[in-house]
């Protein structure tokens, strides 16, 4: 049977089980292809990487890990899967430059609460090499563009949607509780024979049999599980009910941490579900910067130099008190919508701007004019007036309530789309 991705855990999860090995040259051993996935292979090294990956990264109780078949097994399907996607990044010409990486890597080693060596030395203490983890760091990115690319044309959201939810949201304190669930999914294609249903109904049972005696979710998520978190025991993350498929919303509402529900039909199989843990309402708080800057675009007669030059030239003539900024941005900038305003832009969250303006605005002292930098619109100088935290608990009710509908039903068709693609593609185990 086909396994399937049920869901795509968080960027930290999957970067520390990913696990790519791009470090088979240095070692002294034969490698050999173990998997051909359409234009690409699955190589052994790769799997022994994954599996050695995880049994460091899991603590299976009483030492009664799954065997090394069973790992392999996951091992293996999760990298047809990786590989497929990163096949259609090529395709599509997604990249992800250096400095992308070096930020994500340090956002999670922000999320951890450690510093990057720490984070390097932590790697390495696991048995993988700093270049490997960035390797795949960058894969997981690469998907996660491709997923979105591939996936949000098929997500559609009316106002009405977003406007009944926020009432839902007003009226209801539960909706705004958080779960965080793990799953095991007996995988069942859509168009399975009622033999087929049956089977893995069965299984589901015995499965749910041995949770009833005791038994490990995390152990037997690994052993068991067709999701892409199984070798995470499983772990889907923080959700709301909102956020999550509508069955497992149903199917976990008032249900007490520690909870095992199933097994649930869907459309891809059976799932047994267990809520490992509850908390309330966050209180959402967000930074923004009231910022203001003059855009100089360079064309066919305006050097990048040049625009560049200019900018310092008003910097200078600031600095001097020969002009003010306003007056320089009403005179000179080419962005209409801020220019009359002597370049000012408002209160805005750093994350709304060009990447490079963000970096900018997040890390410029106030008060303090920047040196001339360039992103996609063309060579800027910008200066921040005032920094605010502001809670934006209220105030972002329409974004949450999109946001909520927007992962739910992009779960949903994510995992349509991934049994499609693994459905399509060419796969073929090479014998030994």
């Amino acid at each position: 049977m086909k396994k399937i991705a049920m869901f795509c855990s968080a960027a930290v999860l999957i970067a520390s089980s990913l696990l790519l090995n791009n470090s088979v040259q240095a070692q002294q051993i034969l490698d050999r292809v173990v998997v051909i996935v359409d234009e690409g292979v699955v190589l052994q090294s790769q799997i022994d990487h994954l599996v050695r990956q995880v049994k460091n990264s899991q603590n299976f109780n009483n030492g009664n890990a799954p065997s090394d078949e069973v790992l392999e097994t996951q091992a293996i399907e999760r990298l047809i899967l990786q590989e497929i996607q990163l096949q259609m990044a090529d395709r599509m010409g997604i990249e992800v430059d250096d400095g992308q990486l070096e930020q994500a890597i340090s956002d999670i080693a922000n999320n951890q609460n450690i510093t990057v060596a720490e984070l390097r030395e932590e790697m390495v203490n696991n048995g993988m090499t700093w270049a490997s983890y960035r390797e795949n760091v960058r894969n997981e990115i690469v998907i996660q563009q491709v997923q979105r690319a591939a996936v949000r044309q098929r997500v559609a959201i009316t106002p009405q949607e977003i406007n009944n939810l926020v009432k839902l949201i007003d009226n209801n304190q539960e909706v705004q509780e958080e779960y965080r669930l793990a799953q095991i999914l007996i995988a069942a294609d859509s168009d399975a024979s009622q033999a087929e249903l049956e089977k893995a109904k069965e299984r589901a049972d015995a499965v749910l049999s041995l949770l009833e005696k005791g038994r490990d979710f995390s152990d037997l998520a690994v052993r068991s599980s067709s999701g892409s978190a199984a070798l995470e025991g499983g772990d889907m993350g923080w959700m709301t009910a909102n956020s999550m498929p509508t069955l497992f919303a149903e199917a976990v509402d008032g249900k007490p941490v520690g909870e095992v529900v199933g097994p649930i039909r869907s459309g891809i199989g059976f799932h047994i579900l267990k809520v490992q843990d509850k908390r309330g309402e966050q209180t959402v708080e967000v930074q923004e910067v009231k910022a203001r800057h003059i855009l100089v675009k360079p064309s066919v007669i305006l050097s990048d130099n040049k625009a560049k030059e200019m900018l310092n030239n008003y910097r200078e003539q600031i600095a001097n008190g020969e002009k003010t900024f306003a007056e320089l941005a009403r005179e000179h900038s080419a962005d209409p919508g801020s220019a009359s305003r002597g370049g000012d832009l408002g209160w805005a969250r750093p994350d709304k701007y060009a990447p490079e303006f963000k970096q900018k605005v997040e890390t410029i002292e106030a008060n303090t004019i920047s040196e001339p930098f360039r992103t996609q619109f063309g060579w800027h100088i910008v200066e921040v007036t005032e920094r605010r935290t502001q809670d934006a608990t209220e105030e972002s009710k329409q974004e949450r309530a999109y946001q909520m509908l927007f992962s739910r039903k992009f779960r949903e068709e994510l995992d349509n789309w991934l049994q499609e693609k693994r459905d399509q593609a060419y796969v073929r185990r090479v014998a030994e």
